[in-house]
Order: structure tokens, then sequence, then C-alpha cells
């Protein structure tokens, strides 16, 4: 995972957005081990790119069809618990999900409380936010915590678009998301599946930044899977290339978000 983090900075990439898996079982991890090893590994290897943790992991819920008060997934978890490896890494940037949302066949767990603890820790961690935005309601929250102090500028906001169901990947998708946002606010944008590369384009466009990655999407063009992040990240930067935009520095993106020079 640290090699697909270097490759994928080698290829353009700022920003690198990381979620461990358990190495037996291919699944989901929240273990800090696993995040310590990647994260130290890229630092050891002295790159320059902003490493962002995700901090989703932990909020799947399933009524159990026997006892609905009962989760019939494994891996619900406290907010504090979803920060652990945050506060004990100290990441440039970490996600911090805004809202509840049906997510797929799930429940996606980001109940107002908990947003706000999370919050609170991750400024205390002098960690940057990400606000990962998956619908309009979530946009309009995110600017509530803002106008109530809990939240610093420059905000950055995540438009996370094509995610069943949350916001379609759409132009009109990413127009209403942005008239959400508070003055100076920062934004980028991704699709999921064959979404990844027509949001690129459009985000570009609309004036925000963009993400790629096998997290959301494992092809490179139709019928061809991607080799790795790398390639994603090429195609996209040939993108903004075309659209006569360019691709920003590691150096920049910390400018642009108001993170410290390292």
């Amino acid at each position: 995972m640290a090699n697909e983090a270097l490759a994928a900075r080698a290829a353009g990439a700022a920003i690198i957005h990381i979620h461990v898996r358990d190495p037996d079982t291919g699944k989901p991890s929240r273990d800090l081990r696993l995040y310590r090893e990647v994260v130290d590994r890229i630092r050891d290897a002295g790159s320059d790119v902003l490493i962002n943790l995700t901090t989703g992991a932990g909020g799947r819920y399933v009524p159990d069809e026997a006892d609905p008060n009962r989760n019939a997934i494994a891996g619900m978890a406290t907010p504090e618990e979803r920060m652990d490896h945050v506060l004990e890494l100290r990441p440039d940037i970490c996600s911090l999900d805004i809202g509840t949302m049906n997510f797929g066949a799930h429940a996606f767990l980001n109940l107002p409380a908990g947003v706000e603890k999370m919050a609170a820790a991750i400024r205390a961690a002098g960690v940057k936010p990400e606000l990962e935005i998956f619908d309009l309601g979530h946009a309009a929250y995110a600017r509530h915590l803002y106008d109530r102090q809990l939240l610093d500028g420059p905000l950055w906001f995540q438009f996370c678009l094509g995610v069943p169901w949350g916001a379609p990947a759409s132009a009109e998708s990413l127009m209403a998301m942005r008239q959400l946002l508070p003055p100076g606010a920062r934004w980028s944008a991704f699709g999921i599946s064959r979404h990844q590369f027509p949001m690129v384009a459009q985000a570009v466009l609309l004036g925000g930044h963009v993400r790629v990655g096998l997290e959301d999407n494992l092809y490179l063009t139709r019928g061809q899977l991607a080799p790795g992040n790398a390639s994603l990240v090429e195609r996209a930067a040939r993108i903004v290339g075309e659209l006569d935009a360019e691709v920003a520095t590691p150096a920049q993106a910390r400018e642009l978000l108001g993170l410290p020079r390292k």
C-alpha cells in the first residue's frame, strides 16, 4: 500500500487517501499497527506527499432481522475509536464524514453529536479535516458547523458522487453543492466507477480539484482494469492538462488548504 502511494505521488498526486485492510482476510481494518506501518513507510521514503487517513471505518449499520436494535454486521465503532489512528499518527489530513446516509445496502451512521466530537478531536490534533459530502444536506450541515465555529477555514470539501444512494454523479450535483459552500472554501470531487473521469473534467471546468484511485474505480478505460493507482492519476493529470489547468504540487496543495509548510 505504501508503494502504491509513492507510485501515485510519482504520477502527480499531491495527496494520498489511505484505508488499510487486514492482510490475512482482505477486509477493511481500523488496526493502528497497519496504519502505522503504511504511514511510516511513506514518511521514511522522504516523500513530500500529503497523507490523508480515513475515519470512515466503524460507521456501517444493518439492523438484525430478529432484533433491529442489534447490528447484523461487525465493526461499529464509537467516534473516539474511529479517531484512534489519527490522534496517534497525526497525518496532514483526515476525512470527516458529515452526514448519515443509505450507503448501498447499509446505513452509514454519522450522527451530529459524533461528528462534532470528531471535529473537535481533529482540531485539537492539528489535522486538516476533509469534509466528505455525499448529499446536499451534508454540505448544509458542514456550513452550519462552520458558522458555529466548530470548523476552521479554509474549509476543504470532498464531493463524493455516484455512491448509492447519495447525490448522482452529474454537473447538476456539483453546481448545487458548490452553491452551499462558505466563502473561501476549497473543494474537490470524485465520481465512482465509470463516472470517475467524467467527474474529473466536470470538477476542473467548475473550478474544483479532483480525486481518483482504486477505492472509487477499478478501470482505466471501459473493460480494462487499472494496473494500479498511478495509472489512474496519470490519466486524470492528462485530462487536467488538456483543459489548460495544472496539477498542484504537494507544496501548492498545502498552501491552498492552509497547512503549514514542511
